[in-house]
């Protein structure tokens, strides 16, 4: 059942190298995100966040997946289970289209992937966003995550973890 069962409005499938164009296509319509989040969005560099994992994370708990409406890709998302810990879901990457944007769209998906993961026993849901992206930090605390107090430093910037509990 899982992940099918993240959306009841969108179609929900693990990406594939044959949905690469659509992605990057969804991805280059951000380029917000990644003047904050380098680097720019390139073929190679979605090959390696599809197979990416954090360390000790096992691979059958790595879902890098897209959300499908009748217009096509609506959104990807990269979600890893049971990291940093048993019954925490990690949010490696959540993006959607630009034309979706400012709509609801991805504040309704997020609300149903958070119910999900609950359904399925998961208490807690964490992520991380480029300091001084205003945008994504707002999105992420209008859907009830909140800082941890933990920053990291990453390739070209700063990462600010966040949390919300289930």
């Amino acid at each position: 059942m899982f992940p099918t069962s993240l959306s009841s409005h969108f179609a929900v499938r693990r990406l594939t190298e044959g949905d690469l164009a659509q992605i990057l296509d969804l991805c280059r319509g951000n380029p917000l995100f990644y003047r904050y989040c380098p680097p720019s969005p390139s073929a190679e560099s979605i090959r390696e966040d599809m197979k990416s994992l954090p360390p000790g994370v096992e691979p059958e708990n790595k879902f890098y997946l897209g959300l499908f409406d009748g217009d096509g890709l609506a959104a990807v998302l990269d979600l890893v289970l049971h990291y940093p810990e048993a019954g925490t879901a990690f949010i490696g990457f959540f993006m959607t289209g630009a034309a979706r944007q400012g709509r609801g769209t991805g504040s309704a998906m997020v609300e149903e992937i958070c119910a999900a993961l609950k359904r399925e026993g998961f208490t807690r849901v964490m992520l991380a966003y480029a300091d001084g992206n205003a945008q994504s930090e707002h999105f992420w605390r209008k859907n009830r995550f909140a800082p941890t107090g933990v920053e990291k430093e990453m390739a070209g910037f700063r990462a600010v973890q966040m949390e919300r509990e289930l």
